[in-house]
């Protein structure tokens, strides 16, 4: 028994070795096929990026959202990571049955470790393994995180990892009847029962046992070794090892999510310059190996776990996109066309081939075919990704915050988007009619720009305009930016005049832009057309820049001497995009502003008591967290704390908030395009908020305020909501409530007049 236990241990180890050795040097070929990224970006404050790491990992920090499985992962994942010495024992154990590790056999912190870790493993993968077969396709369908997953390689690592922590088990009561253990024993307080089941056989016979399960324990560990180098396309068990360089790469050393900004469109690593763009310059992401070699380390490390694909709004309307399905078509196509770019292998963007036959003579066929297919295009043309799944994303950010092991989802679908526009023009017909506007208007509804200012006009207060009625901005306390939406749309001007009279109200100096103002270029950047938003971005960042007091040399940048700290540039606004612009996206173009939405500022206000919420306003409210400024911006409790202080209101909370809140449909410059897949975004969200029976439903978003209107007043005509239901913005909420009531005319004389004493 023990000479065939060594045999085949060493014979599966020299292969599992030499295999993994394989695997690792392709890896390091394969993500070097990627392109460069801008110097330093993913490499700064190496100490902080360290710090994340540990805190991810050990913290868990995204896993434990999820509750049980957070916990069992934990374990699992520790066990994967601090067991290995069980694995060497084993290998003594084949030689010996009584061996122990030098030094830290018999040492009591180190065995009583073994069996909580042990043990732990086993619990926690039999959970894992357990939800995983109560949310089986087969039982929720779609709406299983697991649907695409591929099923045998998850049950492989499963059933391995159970194994492996049985046989350490089995292994530790074995060890304790060899050792003669009398009575209870610290050391083996977890495997106790079986020392006491295996105390009455010979020694021959555990020494035999000994040898058999540690052969089990080694060759299942050097059975799945080998099983994942053989599959280097195999994420579920790739992850264990790539998510450490993937979350030490992640976008912000700090371990913020890669949400917020977009990234500038480079080539080569370089950042474009659209005013003189280079030759060489390749605008966005045509063929897999245009991506970054993080983009392709992203795509290796996906784990297929579902968690973004449960939680996106595409998905859950029955769109074709999952963006764990997008990540798994482009990681499968990179390591299948691998050995042809490896080998030298490229074409131009007329889909010529640059290499020599003589290069690709060596080439499997699968690879040359993997080759042949185009990175965007229809089931028909082979593609890889169809259209629809790229213009389905909502730029929401549910995939990214949810990831375990910090994919950036969107960036990716960004970059290929980008190629679509630029290159192709191929995108929604729609949304060409905004791009058009946006060019010639400044603005997505092509509304003249005189029209920015009516607004003003329905109320009875001066509001003041920057170099008309005030020279610049340094005679008041922000500027309100109102954007398009607010200025042109009828139903988010609601909200700009409220919080234009909540301002008012509370004495707070600000001014407005005086209408030559364009779009912040949010929907233009997140369909892809990068140099559009670059022009929009700069003529307003000029004259803002000229708003605050800064001056320009002839080049427009700001002189040294004129230049003002951040904190005495304020903005303020009522749309999430516009914030996320202005404030996260204004720095790339010389743009460097303390920006803050209008709920951030109305609950300042409240707290000061320059604003005090008096009327009550009656019934039940839900709040919707808009993505751009719940997920990309981290503000959830301005609004809310808002509505808390208006007397009368019920919050209820709806089952998908703040970082799980679900999208209203309209970001991504979704806004622009018809939702003709599946059911609409804003109806399933309204159908989520109208099952809590609301008689207010309240957001903090002029692109929400819009598509939950429209879905609202559907289900009105079509019978399904009650007429009463209204969808208002927190700020029209409060100034409902901080107005004082007008008292009836009788009242009003009666309060005038002053009591009479009375008769003694």
């Amino acid at each position: 028994m023990q000479l065939a236990a060594i045999i085949v241990s060493l014979a599966l180890t020299v292969v599992g070795v030499a295999l993994l050795a394989r695997a690792i040097g392709q890896f390091v070929r394969y993500f070097r096929l990627g392109q460069p990224v801008p110097a330093g970006s993913r490499t700064d404050n190496p100490y902080q990026r360290s710090v994340t790491l540990v805190k991810e990992f050990l913290g868990h920090t995204r896993m434990n959202r999820w509750g049980i499985v957070g916990i069992a992962h934990w374990f699992v994942a520790i066990g994967f990571l601090t067991l290995p010495p069980t694995l060497a024992q084993a290998y003594g154990q084949l030689f010996r049955a009584d061996w122990t590790l030098p030094v830290l056999g018999g040492f009591l912190p180190f065995e009583m470790y073994i069996e909580f870790i042990g043990v732990m493993t086993v619990i926690g993968i039999a959970v894992l393994m357990v939800i995983r077969l109560l949310s089986l396709p087969s039982r929720a369908g779609r709406k299983s995180r697991f649907a695409g997953s591929t099923a045998w390689q998850a049950y492989f690592v499963e059933y391995v990892i159970l194994t492996i922590g049985l046989a350490i088990y089995v292994l530790r009561g074995l060890e304790g009847a060899l050792h003669h253990v009398d009575g209870y024993e610290a050391s083996y307080f977890a495997s106790y029962p079986l020392v006491l089941a295996f105390k009455g056989l010979s020694v021959a016979t555990l020494q035999n046992l000994v040898y058999f399960v540690a052969m089990i324990k080694v060759s299942v560990s050097l059975i799945w070794m080998i099983t994942v180098s053989l599959n280097t396309d195999m994420g579920v068990a790739w992850h264990r090892f790539l998510a450490f360089p993937n979350i030490w790469f992640k976008r912000n050393a700090t371990g913020e999510t890669a949400l917020g900004a977009l990234q500038p469109m480079t080539s080569g690593g370089k950042p474009i310059d659209f005013t003189d763009p280079g030759e060489d310059d390749v605008f966005g992401v045509s063929q897999v190996e245009q991506f970054s070699w993080k983009g392709l380390l992203d795509f290796s490390t996906c784990t297929e776990c579902g968690r973004c694909q449960s939680q996106c709004p595409a998905w859950n309307t029955g769109k074709p996109l999952s963006p764990k399905l997008l990540i798994m078509s482009l990681r499968d196509h990179a390591h299948a066309k691998a050995p042809y770019l490896l080998a030298g292998g490229s074409r131009t963007m007329e889909g010529e081939e640059k290499a020599s036959k003589e290069q690709l003579a060596e080439v499997p066929a699968a690879a040359l075919a993997e080759a042949e297919r185009p990175l965007i295009g229809t089931v028909e043309d082979n593609g890889v990704i169809d259209p629809d799944v790229l213009w389905s994303c909502t730029t929401c950010g549910a995939c990214v915050e949810q990831c375990p092991v910090d994919i950036e989802h969107v960036d990716h679908i960004v970059d290929m988007r980008r190629y679509q526009v630029m290159i192709e023009s191929s995108f929604p017909s729609e949304a060409g009619t905004m791009l058009r506007n946006l060019e010639k208007r400044g603005n997505p509804w092509g509304l003249a720009k005189k029209q920015r200012l009516q607004w003003t006009k329905e109320v009875d207060f001066e509001v003041p305009v920057v170099g008309k009625d005030i020279e610049d901005l340094s005679e008041v306390e922000y500027l309100y930016w109102v954007g398009c939406a607010g200025a042109l749309e009828d139903r988010a001007k609601k909200s700009t005049l409220a919080f234009a009279e909540l301002l008012h109200i509370a004495g707070v100096k600000f001014a407005i832009m005086g209408g030559d103002e364009k779009c912040t270029g949010d929907s233009a950047r997140r369909l892809g057309n990068e140099p559009l938003f670059q022009e929009l971005g700069m003529e307003n960042v000029a004259a803002l820049n000229m708003a605050f007091g800064e001056e320009t040399d002839d080049e427009g940048n700001v002189t040294p001497e004129s230049k003002k700290p951040k904190s005495a540039k304020k903005i303020v606004a009522t749309c999430p995009h516009c914030l996320n612009t202005l404030g996260n996206e204004y720095p790339q173009l010389g743009g460097d502003y303390e920006v803050i939405h209008h709920t951030q500022l109305l609950q300042h206000l409240v707290d000061e008591g320059r604003l005090v919420p008096v009327t009550p306003v009656e019934g039940i409210i839900t709040y919707h967290d808009p993505c751009y400024l719940g997920r990309h911006n981290k503000i959830y409790t301005p609004p809310r704390e808002i509505i808390g202080k208006v007397p009368g209101l019920r919050n209820e909370e709806m089952h998908r908030h703040k970082e799980r809140g679900f999208c209203c449909g309209a970001g991504g410059a979704r806004m622009w395009m018809e939702e003709r897949i599946g059911k609409r975004i804003n109806d399933e969200r309204v159908d989520e908020a109208l099952a809590l029976d609301p008689d207010i439903v309240s957001t903090a978003c002029p692109f929400c305020l819009v598509m939950l209107t429209d879905s609202v007043n559907g289900k009105k005509n079509d019978g399904k909501a009650k007429e009463s239901v209204q969808v208002v913005d927190v700020a029209q909420l409060l100034l409902e409530s901080v107005k004082t009531p007008v008292a009836p005319a009788d009242e009003a004389e009666n309060e005038s007049e002053p009591e009479q004493e009375p008769v003694k």
